[in-house]
């Protein structure tokens, strides 16, 4: 049932980017900024944590859980780093996905060749 729940979300959250890349002008940046922004929002009013809860990786894995993560580690650091935690704390808190990105397109760039969209 949790691979449904996750597949359902996630899936949701994919179909949602589809539409905006289908119906709008924005460009593919536009749209995965837009993503961080909604998730920081969304844990700020208290609606991301139960859907992350609910969802799992359906909901920490997309661009908006990467949104939700930096915005808890910033509350986290502030309340025990008072200030420099608005600097650090999501960062400390987002460092394994940073991580784990970097790592993978560095492996995709050794294997496969760039080609020219021409």
């Amino acid at each position: 049932m949790d691979y449904l729940k996750a597949f359902i979300i996630g899936g949701f959250l994919c179909l949602i980017g589809q539409i905006l890349i289908d119906k709008t002008k924005f460009t593919p940046a536009r749209i995965l900024v837009s993503y961080v922004v909604v998730g920081v929002f969304l844990g700020a009013i208290g609606i991301y944590k139960p859907l992350a809860e609910f969802a799992g990786a359906g909901a920490t894995v997309p661009l908006t859980g990467f949104g939700y993560t930096l915005a808890n580690g910033v509350k986290e650091a502030v309340q025990q780093d008072g200030f420099l935690g608005i600097f650090t704390g999501g960062i400390k808190a987002a460092a394994g996905g940073i991580t784990a990105a970097i790592f993978a397109g560095l492996i995709a760039g050794l294997i496969f060749k760039a080609k020219d969209k021409s």
